[in-house]
């Protein structure tokens, strides 16, 4: 036996462990949860809950082709025969889009989006403030400037009647951010980008396989970008994917992602074109785990979405918790399972629902907190370049418009499970929403022990 030999079977060997110890971390430890027991908050006993598979998951098939890719010597991007170029047309393919673009990360197709669209110094991008930061920063990046409009709460996401308002001739793209992988309104975008003459772009990054009226969320807009970052629902690691159907738009992010040149135009090396570009390529490891775990992700979806929709049928039974509404004719990918508490109905803060819910072993965060955009945008454009763009009073003006109450409420309301928990099995959501009965009978006792 050679040593090729020996180092494919002990590959494979270990591909055989991690997919059996994924396995494991489906089998159901749940059991029934004692409403009249008091939470372990209060000295009573952890739930036996299980939180899903452990995460990232294996599927299978992803050794195999990274020793492929290992023994091919063609670890970066590659030509078309590439784990990369192949995922990339298999992804673009499964959610129905002409084109796709693999990048290094979620953060990275957004900036190439932009690039392909010519945004830059003294544009202005309309955006959501309830959001990660690369959302923001992929504008800054560009010298234009983040304009944020305020979210309807019962969504979470970006109000598209509150966009209108901040329109003006500065105006260059609309960026509405599928939050928690669920749809934003993309009619009213897209009506609104029309309407206006506004390309939309959707930040899909959290939003693989999310639908809008039969449609793959980050198919609409004239460019839709995804991330396979650690956490994200199709995981690479690191990772992502820009999609368009304008052939033109293709290949000004093809340009923009790799230093403005084309790879197959037949041009000589020292040819590039004069755009803002950069590397944001793909290696061919990311492309290869990807491509093993994208014919697995559609039946993921089906169980989370499940999973979610039922949790919510028993969630909303409780005074005070109000589950995420999708729009009519949306289907969220469900990254994130998220709700809000009033505190008021609940008896509860939303910290101390989630302290006490920590302690019986559910995992849960409080999620994007509130935070004073304005400032964090100011000092980023505080440089000698942004100072040449952006007068004070153009600041001033700016700042004074922007006014975001709905986002600082919810950011104190909002209470998130993350996606790998929607895998677990069905049962486990009757554990959560029994767990959540219980801490609000027992809310005044938890009060108190948290006062």
């Amino acid at each position: 036996m050679n040593s090729k030999q020996n180092r494919r079977e002990f590959l494979a060997a270990g591909a055989s462990l991690a997919a059996a110890t994924a396995l494991d971390a489906f089998s159901p430890i749940y059991g029934a949860v004692d409403l009249n027991a008091k939470p372990a908050i209060l000295g009573g006993d952890k739930l036996k809950y299980d939180a899903g598979p452990l995460w990232p998951t294996f599927v299978g098939g992803e050794v195999e082709r990274l020793t492929e890719v290992f023994e091919s010597r063609q670890w970066n991007r590659g030509d078309e025969s590439s784990p990369t170029v192949v995922f990339e047309n298999e992804f673009a393919k499964l959610l129905g889009s002409k084109f796709g673009l693999a990048v290094s990360s979620g953060t990275t197709a957004l900036q190439t989006a932009l690039s392909a669209l010519d945004v830059g110094p003294g544009d202005e991008v309309i955006v959501t403030p309830y959001t990660y930061v690369a959302s923001v920063n992929c504008i800054l990046e560009s010298y234009a400037l983040p304009v944020f409009a305020d979210v309807d709460a019962e969504t979470f996401q970006l109000d598209a009647s509150e966009a209108e308002k901040r329109i003006n001739e500065n105006t260059q793209a609309l960026l509405p951010v599928h939050i928690g992988g669920a749809p934003a309104d993309m009619d009213a975008f897209l009506e609104l980008g029309k309407k206006r003459d506004i390309p939309v772009i959707e930040d899909a990054c959290q939003a693989v396989m999310g639908e809008w009226k039969g449609r793959k969320l980050g198919t609409l807009g004239s460019l839709g970008c995804f991330s396979m970052q650690i956490s994200k629902n199709l995981c690479g690691g690191e990772g992502g994917v820009v999609l368009t159907d304008d052939e033109f738009l293709a290949y000004k992010v093809l340009d923009a992602h790799t230093h403005g040149f084309l790879p197959h135009s037949g041009r000589s090396l020292d040819e590039y074109r004069p755009v803002r570009a950069s590397n944001y390529r793909m290696t061919g490891f990311q492309g290869a785990i990807l491509s093993a775990q994208l014919p697995h992700i559609a039946a993921q979806a089906d169980v989370r979405n499940e999973n979610a929709l039922y949790l919510s049928s028993l969630l909303r039974d409780i005074p005070g918790v109000y589950p995420q509404r999708i729009y009519g004719g949306g289907r969220s990918a469900w990254h994130l399972y998220m709700f809000r508490i009033d505190e008021e109905e609940f008896g509860l803060s939303r910290d101390g629902l989630i302290q006490a819910l920590l302690e019986d072993g559910v995992p849960c965060y409080a999620g994007y907190q509130s935070c004073d955009w304005t400032g964090y945008v100011r000092k980023s454009l505080d440089t000698r370049a942004g100072r040449r763009v952006y007068s004070k009073e153009r600041l001033d003006a700016w700042e004074e418009a922007t006014s975001l109450p709905n986002f600082h409420k919810l950011s104190q309301e909002a209470v998130w499970l993350f996606q790998y928990q929607l895998l677990a099995p069905k049962e486990n959501m009757d554990a959560i929403a029994d767990a959540v009965r219980r801490i609000k009978k027992y809310a005044p006792d938890i009060k108190k022990a948290l006062a």
